[in-house]
């Protein structure tokens, strides 16, 4: 009995042999199902990086697409080409098609699509695009299986599966998911690989104020919705952008049916489509939205983005140029010498980010002959020349080489900060001497962001600061201040350590440094006294008429301690 079983079950076998290759016989003739290597159909090698695979379906999803080729026999290109990418574009299906021929992770069989080792079965529908080609042209046929019979023998009736067969053959079992050969049947080995970033970053509304509004650095913004047409047509663009101007601008991408309230605020409206806009500063101090409405190709919107780059560095005439008057509050200038007939996108970056903290200037110079560049000792071209507040005019660098946009952004970014510190410390330097002259001179200075640190710091245990809403108030609060200063009993005490200063304020112009005292900002005074201890964050306020002898009382009560003090909203700072 147990022969005759043995030999029934060796029958059912052999039999469901010749089944499996009638199946593969069936199929192998059939003219219907094609099988095409992705990777031959992206023309890209075994090796390629995710950007090789991106750039190679970019480039031909755009040749071929739909919309724009009407040749016959480019819709089922399409399709071959989105289905492509989609299988090299994801780690996993790529390996499981590296080690089975399918991108499912099944050595040659896919619950009902059988491919092979050297290629894949395509259809027309789906793509990583979300394209959909009309029609049967193009498409292929599947096949599906079922076997029924009882679920316990694994879903087939002939009461054996799969890892009996082959380990009859191979001498090795594969029941139970055990592994033969490094392959297992309880589906595809789980990738090693990790999936490549993304360099376009997924906007919401906190990461847009925080992150991007009014940051002085250009993005490029993708606005969609996830029935948008072209979406990733137009993301593989904006990447291919985003990643050949890098460090000169970001990407990032909304979803306006998630981030509603962010799109309403923006002004835009969802759409059928996914739309490109730039977030532009020009030379506008403030972040302005400009739509990208011409051909959907990488070099067409590369130069769309680089013409909305930041403008702030004036194009000068070196031979007419005078550095000397072009100072302003003690503000550092650079000036780049270049070749160049426009300016360069890295110096226009530059100008953005460091816009209000230094003047740009730039100018085409073709040799190191010119009588400026000689004065100056500049030896090679292209070269950054500083000048500081002292008016000392310095060459920051010259020779200037670079490996690629970012990385010069950065080196000529780090040159441009060493540079701003060397100028403050001067500034200071400078204020401090004027400060003294001032002083001795029975002047009082008038606080700017220049000298505040000299004037009103942490090193002053008491700052007595005039201030003033007309010149007529100017007036007034300058000769009783530098009366009473002269008193002895403050003077004793400003020979003790410098510990009390006097000063002015023009509250037309500085707004917000009494906002940081009381949120009022004191709008409806033409005058006023601020008593103000910069260690302990501190103020109190005279408000009363501003007579030589009210004004002694007070700064006296303040000195002795009878004077009760508050403390101010946040730090004081001048503009």
């Amino acid at each position: 009995m147990p022969n005759h079983q043995h030999q029934r079950a060796m029958i059912i076998r052999l039999l469901f042999f010749v089944f499996l290759s009638f199946v593969f016989a069936s199929l192998i003739s059939s003219g219907d199902a094609k099988t095409l290597d992705p990777y031959k159909v992206l023309g890209v090698d075994k090796n390629a990086s995710q950007r090789d695979i991106q750039k190679a379906f970019h480039k031909l999803s755009l040749k071929y697409h739909p919309d724009k080729n009407k040749e016959k026999g480019a819709q089922e290109k399409f399709a071959e080409i989105n289905n492509a990418y989609e299988i090299l574009s994801d780690d996993e299906k790529r390996k499981n098609y590296d080690l089975y021929g399918d991108e499912k992770g099944n050595p040659g069989f896919d619950g009902g699509n059988f491919g092979n080792q050297n290629g894949y079965t395509y259809s027309t529908g789906g793509g990583p695009g979300g394209w959909q080609t009309m029609g049967g042209q193009g498409s292929t046929k599947s096949f599906s299986f079922s076997f029924g019979g009882d679920p316990s023998m694994g879903g087939n009736p002939f009461g054996f599966g799969f890892g009996d067969m082959f380990a009859d053959l191979f001498s090795g079992g594969m029941k139970g998911g055990k592994q033969h050969g490094g392959f297992s049947t309880t589906g595809g080995p789980k990738s090693g690989f990790t999936s490549s970033e993304s360099s376009i970053q997924e906007i919401n509304s906190q990461y847009f104020k925080k992150q991007i509004k009014d940051k002085m650095l250009n993005w490029i913004l993708l606005f969609y919705t996830p029935s948008a047409k072209g979406y990733h047509l137009s993301e593989s663009i904006v990447e291919d952008v985003a990643s050949s101007l890098k460090g000169a601008v970001k990407a990032g991408s909304i979803n306006c049916q998630k981030e509603q309230a962010l799109c309403k605020d923006l002004g835009i409206s969802p759409s059928k489509s996914a739309k490109i806009i730039i977030y532009s500063y020009g030379a506008g101090e403030k972040g302005t939205l400009v739509e990208y409405s011409d051909d959907l190709d990488a070099k067409s919107l590369k130069k769309f983005v680089q013409d909305h780059l930041p403008r702030f560095s004036k194009r000068i005439d070196l031979g007419q140029f005078d550095y000397s008057s072009s100072a302003t509050d003690n503000i550092p200038q650079v000036l780049l010498l270049s070749t160049k007939k426009d300016t360069p996108v890295m110096w226009r970056v530059l100008s953005g980010l460091f816009h209000k903290r230094m003047k740009f200037y730039d100018a085409e110079v073709q040799d190191t002959s010119h009588p400026m560049l000689k004065r100056l000792g500049v030896a090679a071209l292209p070269a950054v020349i500083g000048k500081l507040a002292d008016g000392n005019k310095l060459v920051l660098k010259e020779g200037i080489a670079v490996k690629d946009l970012q990385s010069g952004i950065n080196e000529l970014k780090a040159l441009l900060e060493n540079f701003e510190k060397k100028n403050k410390k001067v500034a200071s330097n400078q204020a401090n001497k004027s400060s003294q002259r001032e002083a001795q001179a029975g002047i009082l200075a008038l606080l700017t962001a220049s000298n505040i640190d000299s004037v009103c710091s942490e090193k002053n245990a008491l700052c007595i600061i005039g201030v003033f809403r007309s010149s007529k108030a100017k007036e007034k609060l300058e000769a009783v201040l530098t009366n009473v200063s002269q008193k002895t009993l403050l003077r004793r005490q400003n020979q003790a350590g410098d510990s009390v200063s006097y000063s002015l304020l023009d509250a037309t112009k500085q707004p917000s440094f009494l906002n940081s005292f009381d949120k009022s900002g004191y709008k409806s005074m033409n005058s006023l006294l601020v008593a103000y201890k910069p260690r302990k964050e501190k103020f109190a306020v005279f408000t009363s008429e501003p007579t030589m002898e009210a004004v002694e009382r007070f700064i006296s009560a303040v000195a002795s301690g009878d004077i009760p003090f508050k403390k101010i909203q946040q730090k004081p700072v001048l503009r």
